[in-house]
């Protein structure tokens, strides 16, 4: 489902989109290599969805934000294979109906379009014309489930689809074993200030600015020596297994995890006040859970982890 950077075949620098095997050739046999290589840049011809019966229940919901456009992914007009396309200024208002396809291992760990890494565990999106990055709400009309996902991608650029998935958005309205579906998509549109309120059916509600990235974390450090201050407010809930200055290196540890745990693990990167991007695990429901994980993480080779709870 992606394209590559290739010179030549596209005439965007730093444009990637959506497209599997069968997306260009119809069948195996009539591949266009170059177009499903990307030019050399996957070693996989044809996308598949991971091993394994991946469960998407225990992900957290995404909550839209406001985000100023991203510098990549955001060129108007873009040439996919000899196509011009035009982006759209703003997302506001904007609706449609149309078919959604998946995408998911080929890509797993590849750039997307605005340059961040696609991971097909997060609530993530492709689309043709919609500025990066857009929140949408996207509804299964076969079956009305929901998901809010996060446009960060450019394609899909075969027939009429309207729009691409990432595998665990597929998963979460219950087409991924079908591969495509009829769906409806609805823009999240929110101004400095705002903030999306989920009961207001995607109505943004004026408020004080707040931290959207994450809930600032308490450490075992920060907790009160005295034992009246451990409310239940401060029980751990989560394993901090790292901090890192530099997000592409906390985003390489979430991988692993991901690569050696699948989603029976929940992990988040989190921006926190002091700068660092602190990858955690959990929430977990009891100090028994986290603990038992802790002690597995590090039987796995993931190094001591820090019990952590994120404050309201």
């Amino acid at each position: 489902m992606k394209v590559a950077k290739y010179l030549g075949l596209i005439s965007v620098i730093g444009l990637t989109g959506c497209m599997s095997t069968e997306h260009i050739g119809g069948k195996s046999g009539s591949i266009d290599y170059e177009k499903a290589s990307g030019g050399g840049r996957y070693s996989i011809l044809q996308d598949h969805a991971p091993s394994g019966d991946i469960k998407v229940d225990h992900l957290p919901d995404l909550i839209p934000k406001y985000e100023a456009k991203s510098r990549g992914g955001n060129k108007s007009p873009y040439t996919v294979w000899g196509k011009k396309y035009y982006v759209m200024n703003s997302a506001e208002g904007y609706k449609a109906e149309g078919t959604a396809s998946w995408y998911g291992q080929k890509f797993h760990g590849h750039k997307t379009s605005n340059g961040e890494t696609y991971d097909m565990y997060a609530f993530s999106a492709a689309h043709k014309s919609l500025p990066l990055p857009t929140f949408l709400k996207v509804t299964n009309l076969a079956n009305q489930r929901s998901v809010i996902v996060r446009v960060n991608d450019r394609g899909p650029f075969h027939g009429d689809r309207l729009i691409d998935l990432s595998y665990a958005a597929a998963a979460r309205l219950g087409y991924h074993k079908k591969g495509l579906a009829r769906v409806r998509v609805e823009a999240i549109t929110l101004k400095p200030g705002e903030r999306y309120a989920a009961s207001a059916a995607a109505t943004p509600v004026v408020s004080t600015p707040a931290v959207a990235v994450a809930k600032p974390s308490v450490t075992v450090d920060n907790v009160p020596s005295t034992s009246t201050a451990l409310s239940n407010d401060l029980l751990f809930s989560h394993l901090q297994m790292g901090a890192f200055s530099q997000k592409n290196s906390a985003d390489r540890l979430k991988r692993k995890l991901f690569e050696r745990f699948d989603t029976s693990i929940n992990i988040e990167v989190l921006h926190a006040d002091d700068g660092l991007y602190k990858v955690l695990v959990g929430p977990y429901e009891s100090d028994q859970l986290l603990s038992g994980w802790q002690q597995k993480l590090e039987q796995a080779g993931f190094g001591k982890s820090v019990k952590v709870a994120l404050a309201p």
